[in-house]
């Protein structure tokens, strides 16, 4: 009988950076939630979060077909009655570019209670720059 193997002590995740420059939405979200679940590792264990942050650079670049601009829209709901919001994909890439990544990687993710702790490992810039330095995320090239 072989025994499930679980990792056990602090598991040390890794800093990726992403550059979303004329990659196409769907399929940058696919590889970063598998990044942030850990599939890419040898010591997957599902229901562990192994601790790998993804940084994504320029999420104004990022590259959509034209059914999916002229039909897309986001919706979000303020809790209160009639508060329900209607947003196009091009007014989100106006004003908020990162939460098209945002809600395309929350949507490849497993839905269960890790899916926030998921979502905390994923930073989304809209330009080049981004403070995270110092922790030497490893350029991934997605192709």
């Amino acid at each position: 009988m072989e025994k499930t193997y679980y990792p056990k002590g602090n598991v040390a995740g890794e800093w990726y950076l992403v550059d979303a420059t004329g990659k196409s939405l769907g399929r940058l979200a696919t590889k970063i939630a598998e990044l942030l679940v850990g599939k890419h590792r040898p010591d997957f264990t599902p229901g562990v979060v192994l601790g790998d942050h993804v940084v994504v650079v320029n999420a104004e670049k990022i590259s959509v077909s034209p059914t999916r601009v002229a039909e897309k829209k986001y919706y979000r709901h303020s809790g209160y009655p009639g508060g329900l919001h209607e947003v196009s994909y091009t007014r989100q890439l106006e004003r908020h570019p990162e939460r098209i990544i945002q809600f395309a990687v929350r949507g490849m993710l497993p839905k269960n209670r890790l899916t926030e702790r998921y979502l905390s490992n994923l930073k989304v810039y809209a330009g080049p720059d981004h403070p995270h330095q110092g922790q030497d995320p490893q350029p991934l090239d997605l192709e």
